[in-house]
């Protein structure tokens, strides 16, 4: 912490606007409130106060305006009061009450309200508020993102990722950070290596100092900054010093009091107390607080959150593919025509910028047809999905290409602690139409780290769509009806599918059949009395399956079903209970190392429902690392071969 301001003239403070002074006085009351309360036993969770802090939040919701955004953290309530004056929605939203800010679903920390949300995952927050900055620059007019964050957030990876993009593509994102020393109970000096403002201002982005025991200064300030920036819409970095005088959360408090105690004494609020000056104001902003306690404690407990209804089985109905064409050729085509309908899309990635057109090939000319429109970005895994999960709160509908599936694991926190969960922990008041589309799998001799398949670790994931694309769907299919959905999907795509054609001739004796939903699973059915086994699989696996199933007949007079789900999760057996009751035999073949794999969630769930065929097996990688070797890689993974000696010993 830096030398310790002066005194200030407590009078000083009756020159803010009467709105600004009361909004920091409704948190400081409405947080003491919620330390009575917890002790109480009346909250649920967890209570981090901001007490000390509270200028921050009450001026810079005096400058912030409809159709600007605020992305807040875990320290969340006077940013909140000094956008939305509203202490019984808060109140009541930390009594786990129906009338809460989330509907009683979030908490302390998670809060959502017209152009306000709020997540306790700091770091990942920066790239999302800078995915609103550029939704707003991309709509034109003057709004801006502000995002605050503390000190210790600065330890984090994808802070920098934002800052780097916000600066490259000139966002208006204001990133306040409160500087009060401590992340959580650590010091500063303990964590933090080097200059604050130089954090910044490595990036090129115009820094500004301030302090919350200067209000009038602090107002000034900010003033400048927004003014500034709703000129030339460029990223702006507010150090704020400030200190925390309660705990981090509740009462885990370890500093000593000779530390605490003369901030208490600098503290504007607590001087403004003790002189008695503006008693109005106080008298009737504790009464504000103590009637939304009274009127929070009177409401409703939540209601449970809507749970996914089990679908039932659809109607098969003939597919039909269209003329022979590549996938690779067909999902380019499908991305562009989808780009040329809907003008809220946008294609986000590395190196997928003409010429080089991405390293499959996906986006080629795709960014001379739609300039703007399909951007090259860092190498920035975490912040480029949290980038699009802050475009898609405010409307828009990104695609972020991830080069290689393997790639997933950097992005892990953006999907399953932002995307994926804003709709829910939000009490349905957001929409998040997020679209993460990677090549995934092996065959091509890229090694350990670039021909993995780790779809496995997404499954299971609330919020999440999972879907697989393969050669008996269409990528018009797939990616048409996911611009119906509302909600995030991450969408695998085999990288040896998209050299295989779509639309060729079936086997001889089978037909296609889809079942009738927006995502469906594909029904190879043999024209025959008589089915032996079901080949079950998904993505890159297709290929194998329909070759070992014409084998099968060909060579050893046994007959096959395929079946392919196109939706991984959230996924309902009960599409397949028909076809898998025509075959006493299962054969569950996927890519990746099998142990809690998609098969072995496919077994359990159709064991449960009385579905499973008398003889079942599962086919998969072992538990190892994919190696470069070619012929190595080739023995790892499953193949034809390996399926159809798999089925032959089910079917004997």
């Amino acid at each position: 912490m830096s030398a310790r301001p002066e005194l200030i003239d407590p009078t000083e403070l009756l020159q803010l606007p009467t709105e600004a002074l009361e909004r920091a006085l409704l948190a400081r009351f409405t947080e003491e409130k919620l330390l009575e309360l917890f002790a109480q036993g009346a909250l649920f969770g967890t209570v981090h106060t901001c007490i000390g802090q509270e200028f921050s939040g009450a001026l810079l919701g005096r400058h912030l305006r409809a159709g600007d955004t605020l992305f807040s953290n875990h320290r969340c309530h006077g940013h909140f009061l000094g956008l939305h004056r509203d202490a019984e929605a808060l109140i009541a939203e930390l009594m786990g009450r129906a009338t809460g800010v989330s509907g009683g679903i979030g908490g302390s920390q998670h809060l959502c309200r017209e152009g306000f949300h709020s997540n306790g995952i700091q770091g990942g927050i920066v790239p999302v508020a800078a995915g609103q900055a550029l939704a707003h620059k991309l709509s034109g007019g003057q709004a801006i993102a502000a995002v605050c964050i503390g000190d210790g957030t600065l330890g984090e990876g994808a802070v920098y990722e934002a800052f780097n993009l916000a600066a490259k593509w000139a966002l208006p994102l204001l990133v306040v950070l409160e500087d009060n020393g401590y992340a959580q109970s650590t010091a500063q000096g303990e964590t933090l290596a080097g200059s604050i403002p130089a954090r910044a201002q490595a990036f090129g982005i115009e820094i500004a100092e301030a302090d919350t025991w200067h209000p009038l200064q602090l107002d000034a300030t900010l003033e400048q900054l927004v003014s500034a920036m709703r000129r030339d819409r460029r990223p702006r970095f507010l150090h704020l010093r400030t200190f925390r005088l309660k705990a981090h959360s509740k009462g885990d408090d370890n500093r000593p009091r000779e530390l605490v105690a003369p901030f208490e004494a600098l503290d504007p609020l607590n001087q403004l107390l003790a002189s008695g000056a503006a008693s109005e104001a106080v008298a009737r902003t504790r009464a504000e607080v103590q009637q939304a306690a009274d009127a929070a404690a009177q409401a409703p407990l939540a209601q449970p959150l809507p749970l996914p209804e089990a679908q039932p089985a659809q109607p098969w109905r003939p597919a039909h593919l269209g003329s022979p064409r590549r996938l690779l050729g067909a999902l380019n085509e499908t991305l562009g025509k989808l780009l040329d309908e809907d003008p809220r899309l946008l294609l986000i990635g590395e190196d997928i910028e003409s010429p080089y057109g991405g390293a499959f090939k996906v986006s080629k000319d795709l960014s001379q047809r739609h300039p703007g429109r399909v951007r090259n970005t860092p190498i920035s895994e975490a912040g480029i999905v949290g980038l699009g999960a802050g475009l898609a709160l405010q409307g828009w509908r990104p695609v972020v290409e991830i080069m290689f599936g393997d790639f997933l694991g950097l992005a892990f926190d953006a999907l399953l602690n932002h995307a994926a969960k804003f709709r829910a922990m939000y009490h349905q008041q957001a929409r998040c139409p997020l679209i993460v589309r990677t090549p995934m799998g092996g065959g091509r001799g890229y090694g350990p780290t670039h021909s993995q398949s780790i779809e496995k670790h997404f499954l299971g994931m609330p919020g999440l769509r999972v879907l697989a694309l393969n050669p008996l769907t269409t990528p018009e299919q797939l990616y048409g009806a996911l611009l119906q959905q509302d909600d995030p999907a991450l969408v695998i795509e085999n990288k040896l599918l998209y050299g295989d054609m779509l639309g060729t001739a079936l086997p001889e004796g089978f037909e296609l059949l889809h079942g009738g939903v927006p995502f469906p699973c594909a029904w190879l059915r043999p024209r025959a009395a008589r089915v032996d086994i079901t080949l079950l699989g998904y993505g890159g696996v297709t290929p194998l399956l329909l070759q070992a199933a014409e084998r099968l007949f060909v060579e050893h007079d046994q007959i096959a079903q395929v079946l392919v789900p196109l939706q991984l999760y959230p996924f309902e057996p009960a599409q397949l209970v028909a076809p898998l009751a025509q075959a006493p035999a299962l054969l569950v073949v996927e890519e990746g190392q099998g142990f809690a794999g998609f098969g072995a969630e496919l077994i359990a769930q159709l064991a449960q429902n009385g579905a499973l065929p008398t003889r079942c097996r599962r086919l998969h990688a072992p538990p190892t690392c994919i190696p470069a070797s070619g012929p190595l890689e080739k023995a790892l993974l499953p193949s034809t071969a390996t399926v159809l000696a798999a089925a032959l010993e089910l079917c004997a």
